[in-house]
């Protein structure tokens, strides 16, 4: 491609204010007339292709049976676009297996976060006060956004204030990590059986179980799908930054990817726990609730949300 024609492209949107999540399966990525699109693969004599405008795009997931062209890659990591790969509807294959995502290589993303991320990461006390900051900003976001919910006060559902209270106290007073893990998983575990208990399911978590025997394997297949959307998310963020996902605050130190788990939790609770129970209780598809889940964080503006906690917090740091 000749110089002017490189100069000339339309300059790619922040990643924040992006508006794109794509996920395809059966198909092949390509670059085609300067422009990446994807080619079905239907078995059929005429392949349909349809354009994906990666200026305006955060990640694309690619699912079973998908390829994409070095080509084509090549010109989503200049468009610092995360590409991941995973099982159908958006999930992993198997319940162990994380996404694989491809990391745009740019010379030229900034270094400032990743240098006050580390700093603060060498540093035990910053980094569990890090920590207790991340989970208090995750208890505010998810009770303003139970609030909020249409369907919530519909259905009585709110966060008791007693179990909220209860929660900041714990993470205030956590003197290690563990504190921290434990007191995180007893919170979870009394949203969903608020949750539960207002769309009448008996639901116990189950994850990475991928049945649909009932209900609640139903809302479980959801949760697990949404979630991986989530990481997605908080990929995207950390990736636009130039954090490695390797300074986790609360999560697995020996996993590599743990940083994004702690990221992509400040909107589960908020966003993807209360969507699982609803859509499964319409009777929605996998295809049903991905789609309604990524329109809600763009109406949400999750990226912005994400994008600004995180260069706030390496502020504070």
């Amino acid at each position: 491609m000749s110089k002017s024609a490189r100069q000339s492209r339309p300059r790619a949107l922040i990643l924040s204010k992006r508006a794109n999540v794509f996920y395809i399966e059966h198909a092949r990525v390509i670059l085609m007339d300067d422009r990446i699109v994807y080619l079905t693969q239907d078995g059929g004599d005429i392949e349909r292709f349809f354009n994906i405008p990666e200026r305006n795009t955060a990640m694309l997931l690619l699912g079973k049976g998908t390829s994409i062209t070095d080509a084509a890659a090549r010109r989503l990591a200049e468009s610092n676009v995360v590409v991941g790969f995973c099982g159908s509807g958006g999930s992993p294959l198997f319940g162990a297996l994380d996404i694989a995502f491809l990391a745009p290589q740019s010379e030229y993303r900034p270094t400032e976060y990743m240098q006050a991320w580390a700093r603060m990461w060498f540093d035990e006390d910053k980094r569990l006060a890090a920590g207790r900051t991340l989970l208090l900003e995750r208890l505010g976001f998810t009770r303003q956004a139970w609030s909020q919910n249409p369907e919530h006060r519909d259905r009585g559902v709110a966060i008791s204030s007693i179990h909220a209270d209860a929660f900041e106290t714990t993470v205030r007073s956590a003197a290690t990590t563990t504190d921290l893990l434990l007191a995180e998983g007893r919170w979870a575990q009394r949203l969903y059986g608020e949750l539960a208990r207002a769309w009448e399911i008996e639901f116990v978590r189950d994850e990475g179980a991928r049945r649909r025997e009932s209900l609640a394997d139903v809302v479980n297949g959801f949760l697990d799908h949404g979630n991986y959307i989530a990481y997605g998310y908080a990929a995207v963020v950390l990736c636009g930054l130039g954090i490695s996902y390797s300074f986790p605050l609360l999560h697995g130190k020996t996993r590599r990817g743990a940083l994004v788990f702690d990221i992509a939790d400040l909107v589960k609770d908020a966003y993807v726990m209360p969507l699982a129970f609803a859509s499964a209780l319409k009777g929605d598809s996998q295809r049903d609730f991905r789609t309604a889940l990524i329109e809600l964080f763009q109406e949400k503006n999750v990226l912005d949300y994400l994008f600004t906690f995180v260069t706030e917090l390496c502020a504070q740091v």
